[in-house]
């Protein structure tokens, strides 16, 4: 969480804040799968649990596996993504402030996209990691 960028660097600086991810006293968020449910021929239900500013909850994502892929090197990888909606309030990212014309700044949903690349080792490397 350290290097959040938004291209805006105070919005960038109040994200890392106490009133956000509070990065001082807790500079990464993690997760860690419990399950993967197959849904499709290409899809899947990742469920695991997320844990940010020392406050951790389960989390449901939807899987896409995107296919297989040869490098101009020779490497083959894999790719995926994974969509999901969470609460910010369930981690303790409770910040907002209120607008003039009414409402509030920021949202309580979040949409969280990602995008994966995972790339097979060579045998002699994996060998040598094992």
């Amino acid at each position: 969480l350290t290097s959040i960028n938004t291209r805006e660097d105070q919005r960038d600086a109040h994200l890392r804040s106490a009133d956000f991810f509070d990065v001082d006293n807790h500079p990464q968020a993690h997760f860690r799968s419990t399950k993967v449910e197959r849904t499709g021929d290409k899809r899947a239900k990742l469920t695991g649990d997320l844990t940010i500013r020392g406050v951790t909850k389960p989390v449901t994502l939807d899987v896409v596996y995107e296919g297989m892929a040869k490098s101009p090197w020779g490497t083959m990888s894999a790719g995926f993504s994974a969509s999901g909606k969470l609460n910010r309030k369930d981690w303790g990212l409770n910040w907002n402030q209120a607008l003039e014309t009414g409402g509030v700044l920021v949202g309580e949903e979040i949409q969280l996209n990602i995008e994966v690349e995972l790339v097979k080792q060579p045998e002699a490397e994996a060998a040598a990691v094992a």
